[in-house]
């Protein structure tokens, strides 16, 4: 029987009742593909299903996306990555992102798995900016600094969904308004994310924002990437575009200096292990515990490039990231420490490849400007390109 009378056939037998589910299959040119790494038919399929009530009762929702041998989970609540099977180099899937699977373990953790922070990603020093003479307070939830939009950033927002697809793609676009004096920030903010799964097994994130008043803006996706899809990052090996970092303090604050990473523990211009010299940034690489750094990726920022490779030696699963952003936080899970309240992973059970601005940018003015104006379009897309070896 050929894919489509098999999908036909599936199709038949589904229940659509009382709107719980709805599954989207295309057909099309990459319909009737074998997929080359996994030598079967590849298909896209979308599905929505429940995934919990807000305190107010309003009900998230989970949607399943399937594309390219890959099948991506994403919620509206925070607008975040739940999971991402890919498959390893003999075609068998594992879950590559960590994440929960109900609303009611997201809106419990406090490590960010997934989401969209914003409206500023990264750190802000004691949460103070100054635009055009005043100076604004935000939220300071991270010691005396400002973190990833505050206390009740973008990742504990209900996003509004739409579910979309094309020949050769499936995917969802969030949408939220952050109104003006949204954790101190000024200026009516709308926003939207865009999560792309294609049939050559990218997932590709698109931002655009604007505004109604001068503010500052710094969108990224904090997903947690383990491409063994269990135990530790330590062998994974990591390739980094960029020849120099943001320098920071003890708080993870930048002191504005940009040092070359040559002759560091941060020198990833060459394919090496996360665990290789996991010590020595242990021993005094401010902030302590791990790799948590800016780096500054190479190539004109606004022009999507390589920030960086991921391999792992085990499963052969690789993943690149392309970015148009000028920066990439590097973050081994460090806090993670078995705790229930984030699902029990311990420290680097995953890294964060952050693409963003610098953090505390508004304070920086050699930094590349994070000002949003209004009349301007916000944008910025983050690829991630899946393969085998």
């Amino acid at each position: 029987m050929c894919s489509l009378q098999i999908i036909r056939s599936r199709l038949d037998r589904l229940s659509l009742g009382g709107g719980l589910v709805i599954l989207m299959a295309m057909f099309g040119p990459a319909l009737a593909a074998e997929d080359p790494q996994v030598g079967r038919p590849t298909s896209m399929e979308q599905q929505e299903t429940k995934f919990g009530r807000m305190p107010d009762g309003a009900e998230a929702r989970l949607f399943t996306c399937s594309a390219g041998g890959m099948r991506l989970a994403v919620t509206d609540y925070g607008a975040r990555i739940v999971s991402l099977e890919v498959p390893d180099r003999q075609g068998r899937p594992a879950n590559v992102a960590l994440g929960f699977d109900s609303l009611d373990k997201c809106r419990a953790h406090t490590a960010y798995f997934g989401c969209t922070t914003g409206r500023y990603a990264n750190r802000i020093a004691r949460g103070k900016f100054t635009l055009k003479g005043h100076t604004y307070q935000l939220a300071t939830n991270n010691d005396a600094n400002h973190l990833h939009g505050g206390t009740v950033g973008f990742d504990r927002h209900l996003w509004q969904a739409e579910p979309f697809r094309t020949e050769q793609a499936v995917g969802v676009q969030f949408k939220l308004r952050s109104p003006d004096g949204d954790e101190g920030y000024p200026g009516n903010l709308d926003v939207s994310v865009t999560y792309t799964l294609t049939a050559d097994r990218e997932l590709r994130i698109d931002y655009v924002a604007s505004t109604d008043k001068t503010t500052v803006l710094n969108l990224t996706n904090h997903g947690y990437w383990n491409l063994a899809g269990s135990g530790d990052v330590l062998n994974h090996v990591l390739t980094i575009a960029a020849n120099r970092y943001v320098e920071v303090d003890q708080q993870a604050i930048p002191t504005g200096r940009l040092p070359e990473v040559a002759g560091t523990p941060l020198d990833f211009n060459h394919p090496t292990a996360i665990g290789a010299r996991m010590a020595k940034m242990k021993a005094g690489v401010p902030p302590p515990g791990g790799y948590d750094h800016c780096y500054v990726i190479d190539g004109a920022p606004g022009t999507l490039r390589l920030a960086a490779r991921v391999v792992d030696p085990a499963s052969g699963r690789t993943m690149e990231v392309l970015t148009t952003e000028p920066g990439v936080q590097l973050y081994t899970s460090n806090y993670l420490n078995g705790d229930a309240v984030n699902g029990g992973y311990q420290q680097h059970a995953a890294l964060c490849l952050e693409t963003q601005h610098f953090p505390d940018s508004p304070n920086h003015p050699s930094f590349p400007s994070t000002v949003l104006e209004p009349g301007q379009t916000y944008r910025q897309t983050t690829v991630h390109r899946f393969s085998n070896q």
